[in-house]
């Protein structure tokens, strides 16, 4: 029996319990089994508390913040001109953009521009200084923000490798309060990226590294109206 046999074994056994019954069919949504939502109960708290759109997106705030990345606040007009001031502070030489993304994020910058390719290398991403990218969703409770490598956030390597990594959010439409909600804006079947703050690990003695397995800095720029 290899590995995968156990597994796969392993899952039956604690599905043992589930009933094999027929029913209704209920509205497909990617990734889903109809019949498998039907059985298991996903009657556990959606959020917890009650909050205002303007407190959930404080509360997203406050725990990036906890996270050690580094939150700014805007609105569409001025998002060009604080994202070519951060690339500018940071001294970046060159950024790395997704094809999709909005050509008037950088418009203010004279920061060379490399393309987000299938055939670049490890190594020819890892000299590039930023990279620059929307989301899919974040999460408030959890401060979490999703990608889903969509066109205006490319493939998941080129925000893994580059050391500093500026995220913009639009809020509040991107921004949700919990992990279950965030997931039922997510498809399961896309390369899906979760980002609580900048990488970090630890070791046995607690000693924190950042930038081991991801960027170094996280600067996420919530996009709100003026």
């Amino acid at each position: 029996m290899n590995s995968r046999e156990r597994i796969l074994g392993r899952v039956r056994r604690a599905l043992a319990d589930v009933p094999r019954d027929d029913p209704p069919p209920v509205p497909e949504r990617p990734g889903r089994d109809p019949q498998y939502e039907q059985a298991v109960s996903r009657d556990y708290a959606r959020e917890h508390g009650d909050r205002s759109v303007e407190q959930t997106v404080e509360l997203l705030a406050e725990n990036l913040a906890d996270y050690r990345a580094v939150v700014h606040r805007t609105d569409a007009e001025g998002l060009a001109g604080l994202i070519a001031g951060l690339l500018e502070k940071r001294g970046s030489a060159s950024v790395l953009v997704p094809s999709g993304l909005d050509e008037g994020w950088l418009s203010q910058t004279g920061v060379t521009r490399v393309t987000d390719r299938a055939e670049s290398t490890p190594h020819e991403l890892d000299r590039v200084d930023s990279v620059v990218t929307a989301c899919a969703v974040a999460i408030a409770e959890t401060g979490t923000i999703v990608l889903d490598g969509s066109p205006d956030q490319g493939r998941r390597r080129i925000t893994l490798v580059p050391d500093h990594h500026v995220c913009v959010v639009r809020v509040p439409e991107q921004v949700v309060s919990s992990v279950p909600q965030g997931l039922e804006r997510l498809d399961p079947a896309r390369p899906l990226t979760w980002i609580s703050g900048p990488s970090a690990t630890s070791d046995i003695e607690l000693d924190r590294v950042e930038g081991v397995h991801g960027p170094r800095t996280l600067e996420v720029i919530l996009v709100g109206d003026a």
